[in-house]
């Protein structure tokens, strides 16, 4: 069988991230690290070996002082075995191969280690996706990739499983930043290293006529009586353990020993065929 070919062209994506950290915009960075923080202090553990696989360190780094930094190569530089707490942060939705970067993860734990994993999610950007793509269709009679393909909650949740990682969990946190234009949300992104480094995009710069047309459908189609318009980003994080024995198992099916009627005081109807 013939290897697909890369979806992320990773030397523009670090020359993006390279241009980027001259004067960051990390806010997204920010507020998963935040959240991910407040997931670990319901935790009932003291993780002593942490690692972060990101291309954004310095918010990282600011919160898990004592944590490696690893960066998201297509091969994690990670010890197997090595760590009791493993974050991915920001950087899955730029993988070439998401459920590799995962396992790769979970080997890097010890028995009952944890990995959480903060990404964006399928319903980022769609408003650009779609005001990109009308302008393009409109003036060029095409359409060309110019947001990378994020995965919805259920997808990203059953690479966990994928992964083998044991009480996988995914929930997903929207996020609406408001812009004074889609040029400012265009600008934003730069300065986040997130522009398009698809390896299928354009090689050409795109028309500005495409790029004018595109701010305008964008402020008819979402804009505000502000005259500011929305972008929408969707935070997913996911949360898995390294098997292990100690961990709750579940049930045979059929070894219950109690009716679920019973414990309800209900009355069980038997369905008809």
């Amino acid at each position: 069988m013939s290897t697909p070919p890369p979806l992320v062209d990773r030397p523009a994506l670090l020359k993006r991230r390279a241009r980027a950290a001259r004067a960051p915009a990390d806010f997204l960075h920010e507020a998963a690290a935040d959240d991910l923080q407040d997931r670990l202090e319901m935790v009932n553990r003291d993780f002593r070996d942490v690692a972060i696989v990101t291309g954004w360190s310095e918010p990282w780094q600011a919160r898990f002082p004592k944590a490696r930094i690893v960066p998201d190569d297509e091969v994690l530089a990670l010890e197997p075995g090595g760590h009791d707490l493993v974050i991915h942060a920001m950087a899955l939705h730029w993988a070439n191969d998401p459920v590799g970067q995962i396992i790769q993860c979970r080997r890097a734990l010890r028995p009952d280690g944890l990995f959480l994993c903060a990404t964006l999610g399928g319903q980022t950007l769609g408003e650009l996706r779609a005001a990109l793509g009308e302008a393009e269709i409109e003036l060029t009679g095409g359409l060309s990739p110019r947001v990378a393909p994020m995965g919805d909650i259920r997808d990203l949740g059953a690479l966990l499983q994928r992964a083998g990682l044991a009480l996988p969990v995914a929930d997903a946190a929207p996020l609406t930043v408001r812009y004074e234009s889609a040029l400012s949300l265009m600008r934003d992104l730069r300065a986040m290293g997130e522009t398009n480094a698809l390896a299928a995009r354009l090689r050409h710069p795109t028309r500005r006529a495409v790029l004018l047309r595109a701010i305008e459908i964008y402020a008819e189609s979402y804009g505000g009586a502000d005259g500011r318009v929305p972008a929408r980003f969707e935070i997913v994080t996911l949360t898995g353990w390294a098997p292990d024995a100690s961990q709750p198992q579940p049930l045979r099916p059929g070894s219950a020993a109690q009716r679920l009627a019973d414990a309800l005081g209900a009355t069980e109807t038997p369905l008809r065929d």
